[in-house]
């Protein structure tokens, strides 16, 4: 636990201090250390996209480390984020978010849980094959790299030619269930808004209201926009199906409207001369982006071309960002390794979780046809869920090391790959 201990106190200090310690313990443990500088915005991308205020801009670094193994076994890449949620103020938390105190079973810290938990298991897992003299038949490569506000680091690091049979992405469980769950399937989501334009009533008058329906505010056009998308929503609800999503929440694709902004709350008595609502659309990924796009354009434009007014003040729709998901089978080689390592090692029989949309595991897939999977400890009070006093459970974070060790040898093989290892500490 000194690895994690140590990187939620270097989360005071930044990023880059985090991945100097990161590329300190992997160089350790014989890793082939490389610091590999990218400009998200210049990462080429498959179905995925995001506009520059989703954005942070700046250069940006990963760590990747390489294991070479004998050549005779298959290949993992295994990888997690070190960046965090801002680090702002810690009013509400009730322990030091930097100290990694120890309460109850659980450590406690900023960023512990998202996701230098992960962090931490990937080096400690090798480690511990290390301590136990095992040599690895198939080549690893850990990749630490940026992912938060479409920082694209695993992407990154796909780009500059890194591949791999299978992909292992270590991050605690946002559901709460731990090693219970195994992260391999992800929907995609698309982020978009909606702008409106009304007309003002021909008055100089300070107050509109009297002369309101001289007018044409943009709230009574957005809502016949909002209502072809619901229509929008039922339909592909009833048309788009996954035996993945359905069993767990009996739909495999929504259309959420979040937010209406127009006018200015304090003048009551003024026409909005202007509207913009926003949501975002899940899907499957069976479904492609662009036929998703294309039939949320389409409505909308057939909404407006139905209205005297919007047939000639047409609404503008912006996409501000995307991602496609990935889909790994129960029946697959990585995730039957992941399963039946889990319930070796921890007596616990693993599912699915398909709800995690947008989740990383996405891109080894997407971006390189990779199949990946995701695992963690127990973990809470996320702060990028709102959440305080961010924890991990200490004894699941060292069974998952245990777990990712023991995968590691099933996966890539080892001389003798049947006992598991014992945690590093």
């Amino acid at each position: 636990m000194a690895l994690l201990e140590g990187l939620v106190a270097l989360q005071r200090d930044g990023e880059e201090a985090v991945l100097g310690r990161v590329a300190d313990a992997l160089a350790a443990i014989g890793g082939a250390v490389e610091l590999i500088s990218y400009e998200p915005s210049q990462v080429p991308l498959v179905d995925e996209f995001a506009t520059a205020p989703a954005m942070d801009a700046g250069e940006r670094r990963a760590v990747v480390a390489r294991f070479p193994g004998s050549g005779t076994g298959r290949s993992l890449l295994i990888f997690a984020h070190p960046d965090s949620e801002r680090v702002t103020s810690a009013d509400g938390w009730q322990n030091d978010p930097f100290s990694a105190t120890i309460a109850d079973g659980r450590m406690h810290g900023w960023g512990i849980a998202d996701d230098l938990a992960g962090v931490a298991a990937s080096i400690s897992a090798l480690a511990a094959l290390r301590q136990a003299g095992l040599s690895l038949a198939g080549d690893v490569v850990v990749a630490i790299t940026p992912s938060k506000r479409h920082a694209r680091g695993i992407a990154a690091v796909l780009d500059r030619g890194i591949s791999a049979d299978g992909a292992l992405y270590l991050h605690p469980a946002e559901s709460g269930a731990g090693l219970a769950e195994i992260k391999a399937f992800a929907s995609g989501v698309l982020e978009f808004e909606v702008e409106v334009t009304g007309t003002p009533p021909d008055t100089h008058e300070p107050s509109h209201t009297a002369f309101a329906h001289q007018a044409v505010n943009p709230l009574d056009k957005a809502m016949l926009l909002i209502d072809a998308l619901r229509r929008l929503d039922a339909g592909r609800g009833a048309r788009i199906r996954h035996p993945r999503l359905e069993a767990a929440v009996g739909r495999s694709t929504n259309i959420l409207i979040a937010s209406i902004t127009a006018g200015d709350p304090d003048l009551r008595q003024r026409a909005p001369g202007a509207l913009r609502f926003s949501g975002s659309i899940s899907f499957p990924p069976s479904e492609s982006m662009k036929a998703v796009q294309a039939e949320v354009a389409v409505a909308l434009a057939a909404a407006a071309a139905d209205d005297a007014y919007l047939a000639h003040h047409s609404p503008v729709l912006r996409w501000l960002s995307g991602v496609s998901g990935s889909d790994v089978p129960d029946r697959h080689a990585l995730y039957e390794t992941a399963a039946r390592t889990i319930a070796d090692v921890a007596g616990i029989t693993a599912r699915v979780n398909p709800m995690h949309t947008s989740s990383d595991i996405r891109n080894p897939l997407v971006q390189k046809g990779i199949p990946a999977i995701g695992l963690g400890p127990l973990c809470g009070d996320l702060t990028h869920a709102g959440g305080r006093d961010e924890w991990v459970d200490v004894e699941d974070h060292l069974r998952t090391v245990t777990v990712a060790a023991t995968m590691l040898a099933r996966w890539c093989g080892t001389v003798s790959a049947e006992q598991p290892p014992g945690p590093a500490a």
